[in-house]
């Protein structure tokens, strides 16, 4: 699975979307927020020079629906220093802006001596041996019923966790750390407001914070941690662990939509229109 095809244009290079870049919002005429972010932080890391820097926060803002049409993504360099590098990314159809962000990478140094306060225990990765029901590479966990490989018992009120397996931006690349991370933290909207109605709000930034790498196998786990709704709007926390244990939080800000999406439906065969030809 991977959402986009590339190919070079005249301009640089063309994503063209694959049905696995799909919303479920919109009618499956626009790109999911994944898709989106995972094309944006594959650009922004490519101009980074290898080395030292490592990526320590992503922020992404969605500007508008982006549709599910071939986009391109660029980035630049805004400040590089010996221990830091700013990096901005745009992604574009046409001459339409639809998403932008934020990359922040630093240079790792000695650890420090003293000891400050954390978290004592953090969610558990699944059993090794529960796989994914459906076509999305992901299984699933709410309080109450543990994890399961497909979605179905979790249209609940509980807490929930997902447990996320590498998926390609550009078919043919496996995607490094980073890009995957930047890829699963669009999930923090469906992992902390997925409710008993479906999920009924639409993200409309995130934001990652990375204290270290994902592991080699790129497994990555989501789990809701803090949610706060007011009139039609959220703001959420969720952590993002391996099997090794934490390793960064992304935040993000929802907006209730015009109708809820049953996140039962996504991944199964007849759950999204076919393709344009």
């Amino acid at each position: 699975m991977a959402f986009f095809t590339a190919e070079p244009g005249p301009d640089g290079e063309i994503l063209h979307p694959l049905p696995e870049a799909r919303a479920s919002w919109g009618g499956g005429a626009q790109l999911r927020g994944m898709a989106t972010s995972g094309a944006l932080a594959r650009a922004a890391e490519r101009i980074v020079a290898p080395g030292l820097l490592r990526p320590v926060r992503w922020t992404v803002d969605l500007l508008r629906p982006a549709g599910y049409v071939p986009a391109a993504a660029r980035a630049e360099v805004v400040r590089r220093g010996r221990r830091l590098c700013l990096v901005e990314a745009t992604l574009w159809q046409g001459d339409v802006l639809v998403g932008k962000a934020s990359g922040l990478f630093l240079a790792g140094g000695s650890p420090s001596v003293g000891t400050a306060w954390a978290p004592e225990r953090c969610s558990a990765p699944p059993p090794p041996d529960v796989s994914p029901a459906t076509d999305e590479p992901r299984v699933f966990h709410s309080d109450g019923v543990g994890w399961t490989g497909s979605p179905d018992p979790h249209q609940n009120a509980a807490r929930k966790t997902l447990w996320v397996f590498p998926q390609e931006i550009v078919r043919g690349e496996r995607p490094t750390p980073f890009q995957h991370a930047a890829t699963v933290a669009d999930l923090v909207n469906l992992v902390t407001n997925w409710g008993d109605a479906g999920l009924e709000f639409i993200n409309a930034d995130l934001t990652l914070s990375l204290g270290r790498a994902p592991a080699a196998d790129l497994h990555l786990g989501l789990a809701a941690g803090q949610r706060v709704e007011h009139d039609g709007v959220v703001a959420s926390t969720a952590t993002l662990f391996d099997r090794e244990g934490p390793l960064g939080t992304v935040s993000g800000s929802a907006l209730l939509a015009a109708a809820p999406v049953d996140p039962r439906r996504v991944g199964a065969p007849e759950s999204l229109p076919p393709v344009p030809r």
